[in-house]
């Protein structure tokens, strides 16, 4: 299992980096291999990427969302993958948004990329692309507002 965490501060209010990243299918824009998302439902998710010339295609649950606060998902087929964003308060314009992945490894070019940290390294450029977007726009280009509490 790898795992990564990393974190940015964006400078715009907290519901506006919470807001942009409901939009996941905007993601491509500022994510390295994500080809596309398609949100299926409130909760479910289908991604296609590549990588490091690996392709993927899963299907994505969302297992948690509070409005301005966090965002966590896990994969319901093929390798696994999990993850959760948070989003914290630093000031009225300013939010830091923190990322932790967290996924399994499948040959040889993903365990020596997470073993030279190269799936940090992405990480870290997808957030630097994340905050130039948003900087960038000064405003979200949609939301998802909704509450997903996890089963007890």
């Amino acid at each position: 299992m790898s795992t990564v965490t990393e974190s940015i501060d964006v400078n715009v209010p907290v519901h506006t980096a919470y807001n942009q990243w409901t939009q996941f299918e905007t993601f491509p824009e500022f994510m390295g291999g994500v080809e596309s998302i398609t949100q299926t439902d409130a909760t479910h998710t289908h991604w296609k990427t590549k990588i490091a010339g690996v392709e993927r295609e899963f299907d994505a649950e969302i297992t948690e969302q509070h409005p301005d606060e966090r965002v966590a998902w896990k994969s319901v087929d093929g390798k696994s993958h999990a993850g959760v964003v948070t989003f914290h308060r630093l000031s009225d314009d300013e939010t830091r948004v923190t990322v932790q992945l967290d996924w399994d490894t499948d040959g040889l070019v993903e365990k020596v990329g997470a073993a030279i940290g190269a799936d940090d390294r992405q990480i870290k450029k997808d957030l630097d692309r994340f905050k130039s977007f948003i900087e960038s726009r000064g405003t979200e280009t949609g939301a998802w507002r909704g509450d997903v509490t996890p089963p007890k």
